[in-house]
């Protein structure tokens, strides 16, 4: 018994009228009966192809502005019907029920709609209603019936229909199934996430749902397979960067750029910044009177991790700064735009990947970001807090000079991994730690780094000296106030809130420390 289902008749019915004629005249051409509703059937009409309206199906004119058109039995008998059963037969024959056999929808554009900030009216207005029913109908029959809802597919369809002149294969309709169905599911998710964020509620079940930008080699690691997925917000990020050379990102790349991105964007475009990113940890970052000092200065945090990492950058990139990170492996850069010379430069490096996007993401946008745990998965608000209402709570007042780096400290140290350490000195790291379960030993990390730089730089003593530091949480006990002025720390930006602030002032006052309390934390697992 053969698995084949030949195409008779097809209701194309399709918000996005790309490819819309040349997939008609190809099946009009094998003799396919055209059935369509609205636009679709006046475009179809209007290139001169014989098309059927489902008005005439159904024996009921489009009503109420188009909102019923296709919810009748006789289209959804046509869908839903299976072929080998006699009852079904009968019952289609008995009240005029015509088989349709290929299903050809898009839906109305709803996450464009939100995207674009659509009125909370024409959000609804653009909830398809009849497509996604008929899908669901046609992709629980893929045994008789082929439903196509993706514009990629139209080529795939024709190339199957070529081959079995004019039928489908079982296995084809399956995956045009599989295609379906996760349509519906995605838009489905996506009307979710916007009535929860419009009237500020927590559903009851949460989906969240995205459009495959590629496959990857593998995840993390090469025994792990993976895939990249775009959630549609328009983001100004690595999903909608455009690449200009190199081979694709894979998993890492992308989680990387994600960061580095994100974190030069606190910076705004106003002055240079770049940022150098090494296993989603910045290990260099600094603003400067041009690109390329800002990239020197970057690099001179951590020459040694700098090696083969991310590089973001708030301005579009320059060729003299191109021609400075060039002088060693980089993965990926990242910008907001790039000039010819920069581009020229690159073009020499070809296991460099340059990627440029219109503009910076908003830092402070709001945006859920979600982890998956054994059975289930966390979702919260990203940490989108900007510079607090700040308190100085030492007896000493911090310099205008101390102010300024330790606020470009907390800007790194909301990036870093916790517990996170961050030294500033002149608007450039000079010292981060990273990752440890003790506040102290970031603290301690970050002061070797430190050191571990100057001994690079040829300098006399870590830049620490005269430094303000950050800590993304507060202090638990006093040694870690300590090891900061040991180095030469002078000024100290952290949250506050431990039982033993008392003691950790005392400790700052004691060794000439100002210290600052933002009364806000960037935990960052």
């Amino acid at each position: 018994m053969t698995d084949l289902v030949y195409i008779g008749r097809a209701l194309l019915s399709v918000s996005d009228k790309t490819g819309l004629l040349d997939l008609a005249r190809a099946l009009h051409a094998r003799g396919v009966e055209l059935l369509s509703t609205g636009g679709t059937a006046t475009a179809l009409r209007g290139a001169g192809l014989p098309v059927r309206d489902v008005s005439e199906v159904t024996g009921f004119p489009e009503m109420m502005d188009g909102r019923v058109k296709t919810l009748h039995p006789n289209v959804h008998g046509g869908l839903l019907a299976l072929r080998d059963d006699d009852e079904h037969l009968l019952a289609m024959a008995a009240h005029g029920i015509e088989p349709i056999d290929l299903l050809v929808v898009n839906l109305y554009p709803f996450e464009a709609t939100v995207a674009r900030g659509g009125s909370y009216d024409d959000c609804i207005e653009n909830i398809d209603i009849g497509g996604p029913a008929m899908i669901r109908a046609a992709s629980k029959n893929h045994r008789f019936v082929n439903v196509v809802t993706d514009v990629q597919d139209y080529g795939a369809l024709l190339e199957e229909l070529e081959r079995h002149d004019g039928a489908t294969s079982f296995a084809f309709r399956q995956r045009l199934a599989l295609t379906a169905y996760s349509r519906t599911a995605a838009y489905d998710a996506a009307v979710s996430a916007w009535m929860a964020e419009t009237l500020g509620e927590v559903p009851r079940r949460r989906a969240f749902a995205g459009t495959l930008a590629s496959t990857l080699r593998y995840g993390e690691n090469p025994h792990q397979s993976a895939a990249f997925y775009t959630d549609g917000s328009g983001r100004p990020g690595v999903a909608t960067a455009k690449q200009w050379q190199g081979k694709e990102l894979s998993y890492n790349n992308i989680n990387d750029t994600d960061a580095a991105f994100e974190l030069v964007a606190e910076f705004g475009t106003e002055t240079p910044a770049v940022a150098i990113i090494k296993h989603a940890n910045p290990c260099g970052v600094a603003t400067g009177a041009t690109l390329a000092e800002a990239y020197g200065r970057a690099f001179d945090c951590d020459r040694t991790s700098a090696f083969g990492g991310i590089i973001a950058v708030n301005q579009p990139l320059d060729g003299p700064t191109a021609e400075k990170i060039s002088e060693i492996f980089t993965e990926v850069v990242i910008a907001p735009g790039a000039d010819d010379a920069a581009k020229a430069v690159f073009a020499k490096k070809k296991n460099l990947r340059l990627l440029t996007t219109l503009r910076l993401p908003d830092p402070t946008a709001p945006i859920l970001s979600f982890k998956q745990v054994a059975g289930g998965f966390l979702v919260q608000d990203k940490d989108t807090a900007g510079v607090p209402d700040l308190k100085v709570v030492t007896k000493r007042q911090p310099t205008e000079a101390e102010m300024a780096d330790a606020l470009v400290a907390w800007k790194v140290a909301k990036h870093v991994k916790s517990n996170a350490i961050v030294y500033v000195k002149d608007a450039a790291t000079v010292g981060i730690g990273a990752g440890q379960m003790s506040r102290v030993d970031s603290t301690r990390i970050a002061a070797r780094k430190a050191e571990d730089a100057a001994e690079v730089l040829g300098l006399a003593e870590p830049l620490t000296k005269g430094c303000s530091a950050a800590s993304d949480a507060f202090f638990p006990f006093a040694d870690g106030v300590e090891v900061l002025a040991s180095v030469g720390a002078t000024c100290v930006i952290q949250p506050g809130g431990s039982m033993r602030d008392a003691e950790v002032i005392e400790a700052a006052d004691r060794l000439g420390l100002a210290m600052i309390f933002t009364g806000q934390r960037h935990f960052r697992h």
